[in-house]
């Protein structure tokens, strides 16, 4: 699968892809879609010659931007739905860890199915780490994904919890602050048009009044918000999000919304353009709270909470709305009641690697060499009394990027399989997220 020279790339391309100028033209797309494509993709993740892996992402995105396939932010959307212009449904926010290119053509096929344009594709901070995927790479993946299932239009790419270690910030607040900052440029470079700055992990709960509480947060967004704003390509206007409260703390509450919202606005000044969307803790986790037996935890989510803020931060604010994470692995009868609560945008991961990791479709004995991995190399993230189990589960997620290729190589017939039930769930979350016959708001509204 890995070309030997960028001539060799070529070569498997003609008769399908003319470079004309600084673009392409796609000339045989059925062909493109095959055998090359496949190839293509594979050498921009895998390549080990830096020049190879880069001229088959450029190729990549040249083929998607011929065929009318774009990296677009959601801004002039949510715009919309905070001026009550557009709404009825929740966007789905999808983490892919592994199996990355399978995974999105199911998404892609999902949102045919449902005619949706409204979803979006993300990667947290913590997730590039330990996936071993950087912001190109999963770029060119999503890009080349949309190529092989037909798919017309803006795809959102988000960079998700691009949050301010705590830790590190004691001991060095410029250094934490300047990391974060050469990782938004990076994201930024690669087409991610939607980031979300996750500084509610230095919010100080030890200060009596909620506004010093929220300082650090809403002083660290705004200062990352005027840093996105200065480095936005010329006609895109970055989609940002905040946090107010941190996934797995207590419940947000509208006093504390209204305290970053109003310490926020009131540093920007009115000379940039603020966030559009702000996450609130409702009383979910990550990955959801796991039983001894490795099962998950049936954790209600607060919708009043939900319904109360979405109107404080649509009314008195002009955004979208709240947002919720670490909804992947809630039960089926909550979903639907997400946009019957106004919520914007449902970040949704740690479901998908369940069923990657769980289907009848993976391979048992890559499973058995990835859970060996994990007991002998993070054997020091093993908790004082946490099962096996409770240990596997929480710790799998760090087994995408050692065994990326292995995961990638599985046999077409097993990923197929693990594709087409990843697709029924996708379907099955535009549905109760009624994120459906959305193809015409996004035209209207992103273009």
């Amino acid at each position: 699968m890995e070309f030997r020279s960028i001539g060799d790339m070529h070569d498997a391309l003609r008769g399908a892809v003319e470079e004309k100028g600084e673009g392409f033209e796609v000339t045989d797309e059925t062909r493109l879609r095959g055998e090359p494509l496949d190839k293509l993709v594979y050498n921009a993740v895998f390549n080990a010659k830096g020049e190879l892996l880069e001229e088959a992402r450029r190729i990549i995105k040249g083929c998607a931007c011929a065929l009318g396939i774009r990296p677009a932010s959601i801004q002039h959307l949510y715009e919309a739905m905070g001026k009550g212009e557009c709404g009825g449904f929740t966007v789905p926010a999808i983490n892919i860890r592994g199996l990355t290119y399978d995974t999105a053509r199911a998404v892609y096929r999902a949102a045919e199915k449902n005619n949706s344009g409204t979803f979006i594709f993300e990667i947290a901070k913590s997730e590039i780490g330990y996936t071993d995927q950087r912001p190109a790479e999963y770029a060119a993946v999503l890009l080349a994904a949309a190529i092989k299932e037909g798919f017309r239009g803006p795809v959102f790419i988000q960079g998700d919890h691009f949050q301010v270690n705590a830790k590190k910030y004691v001991e060095d607040k410029n250094a934490e602050i300047g990391a974060l900052k050469d990782l938004i440029a990076e994201a930024m470079e690669a087409d991610f048009y939607n980031i979300d700055i996750d500084a509610s992990t230095i919010v100080d709960l030890s200060k009596p009044e909620v506004p010093d509480q929220q300082r650090p947060n809403f002083e660290t967004t705004a200062a990352l918000t005027v840093f996105i704003r200065e480095r936005e390509k010329e006609g895109v206007t970055v989609s940002i999000g905040g946090e107010i409260g941190e996934v797995g703390g207590k419940n947000s509450t509208e006093e504390e919304l209204r305290a970053f919202m109003d310490g926020y606005l009131a540093i920007l000044g009115g000379n940039f353009k603020g966030i559009s969307k702000i996450s609130v803790q409702t009383g979910t986790s990550h990955g959801g709270v796991v039983l001894p037996d490795g099962t998950i935890a049936k954790v209600k989510v607060d919708f009043d909470t939900i319904e109360r803020l979405t109107k404080v931060a649509r009314e008195e604010y002009g955004l979208a709305g709240v947002v919720q994470h670490g909804a992947s692995t809630l039960p089926d009868d909550a979903f639907h009641i997400f946009p019957e609560k106004g919520t914007a945008e449902v970040h949704l991961a740690t479901g998908f690697q369940n069923m990657i990791y769980d289907s009848p479709a993976f391979p048992q004995e890559l499973k058995d060499e990835i859970y060996r991995y994990i007991k002998d190399k993070l054997s020091g993230e093993w908790k004082e009394g946490q099962t096996e189990e409770q240990f596997i589960y929480k710790t799998r997620k760090k087994g995408f990027g050692p065994f990326k290729e292995k995961i990638w190589n599985i046999p077409a017939e097993r990923r197929q399989k693990i594709g087409s039930e990843l697709e029924d769930r996708f379907d099955y979350l535009f549905k109760k997220l009624n994120a459906v016959d959305t193809v015409d708001v996004v035209k209207k509204w992103v273009g």
